[in-house]
């Protein structure tokens, strides 16, 4: 009988972060929540900030509850999303807490980076998609601001290295996240010494790129201490960017990796936002995926994430947050049975509409929308969560017709994996929109593919094929067929005139 190994996967999302104990006895994969604590940003004065030392603390408290559990941890592993950082400088000392992406700071940014570097060429460079919070405009807004931090800075870390300094002391920047930067050349695999140099921005500061799987380091011995271990544990780089980590979780057999056959299936890794992509070997990056903004993202072994950012269920989260802060506390299963029984097809959003990116009132801002667009505004709190994932499902379609005539394929089947996968709901629309299968699930794929790339990278598994299919022996998928196609073509006609890229 194999043994069987322990791996924690430290992963911290929009709403939430948990600690997640893997089994992996080298033929499938048992999974058990040990801890989880809510993660949001916190407000001081006029910015909008990552609680940081409260999630380092909550990160040992998992730390503890797996060793109390009398788990043998092989390894461990941080991920969460992209694009944030925090600077470290002399003598090992964090630099100020590291903001949020979500607060308004990098306002005008894009403008002022584009007056320095034409847009054109910041694609061709980087191939990333466009967003106003990317890390090179929040560096810039540091920059114009004037901010002293740029000039003391040692090292800039990408939030799960920032983490990861703090369990080992490493300071290095794993590929996946690092991609999200706009820093980055992705067909180089290489900081862009000419995008630092055109925008005043310190090359120096960038450090060392790792690729995930790689061995990070120790626990400090601080840490190892604090939370009870009996000896230290190895910490592994996983795909430290949330997004890379479920598409590695997708559980599917196609599409070999490297194989220059385009590719049949895409990922929809769904949450507080929804990336929709397929797995190519190489960045795509011309005229077409620029004009459609699509961004290339770093993945495992070599390939690379073509794929959109689109809103997601954040126009939910940000709406149930809305009504509750005026006294309506409408649980999620609540909504959805709302939205369930409202009117099909009613008006309809553009989901990545800029109105709809930061934090505030999401229902008034629709309404607006609405009334700017000639459409009815939703009647209820039930339609207006209808509008809001009909809406969604239209964006995959729009979004999954781009990428089949960007690489030249048919897309077969659409792996919604991450906790959106749930929302049986969308799901249906998304399958009903798209007029393709959706198969969804797992549901904690992000925590699944950090442990099994932490696995992979302690040579317990050979490939990532052999990963996947671990992925399929472990956990069930639910298939939703599409249904009723001519009223979903009927409402795309309208969803075509609303959307932008």
């Amino acid at each position: 009988m194999a043994k069987t190994t322990d791996y924690l996967a430290l992963d911290l999302g929009a709403e939430s972060g948990r600690g997640m104990l893997g089994r992996f006895d080298g033929d499938r994969l048992g999974l058990e929540e040990i801890h989880r604590f809510p993660n949001g940003p916190v407000r001081m004065l006029d910015t909008l900030y990552w609680d940081l030392p409260r999630l380092f603390d909550e990160m040992k408290t998992a730390i503890r509850m797996t060793a109390a559990a009398k788990a043998s941890i092989d390894a461990i592993g941080v991920d969460t999303w992209g694009v944030d950082f925090g600077l470290i400088g002399r003598g090992d000392t964090l630099l100020g807490n590291p903001v949020h992406y979500r607060d308004p700071r990098t306002d005008g940014m894009l403008d002022a980076a584009f007056a320095r570097i034409p847009r054109e060429r910041i694609y061709e460079i980087t191939g990333l998609q466009f967003l106003p919070f990317n890390t090179v405009y929040q560096l810039l807004a540091l920059k114009t601001a004037g901010s002293p931090l740029l000039d003391v800075a040692e090292t800039l870390l990408m939030m799960p290295d920032v983490l990861g300094w703090l369990l080992t002391g490493e300071r290095a920047a794993e590929r996946t996240d690092s991609s999200t930067t706009q820093l980055l050349d992705p067909r180089t695999g290489e900081w862009s010494d000419e995008i630092c140099s055109a925008l005043e921005l310190p090359r120096s500061i960038l450090p060392r790129l790792i690729e995930p799987g790689s061995e990070l380091g120790t626990l400090r011995a601080s840490v190892v201490e604090e939370v009870g271990l009996a000896k230290t544990v190895t910490v592994i780089a996983p795909p430290t960017h949330d997004t890379a980590s479920a598409v590695v979780a997708v559980p599917t057999a196609s599409a070999t990796v490297g194989a220059d056959s385009p590719p049949d299936w895409c990922y929809l890794s769904s949450g507080t936002w929804s990336l929709l992509g397929v797995e190519v070997p190489r960045p795509v990056v011309n005229e077409e995926t620029y004009r459609y903004n699509f961004t290339n993202e770093g993945g495992v072994l070599g390939t690379t994430r073509l794929l959109k950012n689109i809103m997601g269920l954040w126009l939910v989260q940000e709406s149930r947050r809305t009504w509750a802060r005026a006294g309506n506390d409408l649980s999620y299963p609540q909504l959805m049975a709302m939205a369930m029984s409202s009117a099909p097809f009613g008006p309809l959003i553009d989901p990545d509409d800029p109105s709809f990116l930061s934090h505030g009132d999401m229902p008034a801002r629709i309404v607006a929308f609405c009334k700017k667009t000639g459409q009815p505004a939703p009647e209820s709190e039930g339609a207006l969560i209808r509008t809001c994932l009909e809406s969604l499902a239209l964006k995959y379609r729009w979004t999954i017709e781009r990428l089949e005539s960007i690489c030249r394929t048919k897309i077969k089947t659409i792996h919604i994996v991450g906790g959106g996968s749930q929302n049986t709901l969308l799901c249906q629309f998304a399958a009903d929109a798209c007029g393709r299968p959706v198969h969804a699930g797992p549901v904690e794929a992000t925590a699944i593919g950090n442990i099994l790339m932490q696995a992979l990278g302690r040579k317990r598994i050979g490939s990532l094929q052999q990963l996947r299919a671990i992925v399929a022996r472990s956990f069930p998928v639910t298939v939703f067929e599409p249904q009723n196609p001519r009223a979903w073509d009927d409402a795309n006609g309208r969803f075509q005139e609303l959307v932008k890229s």
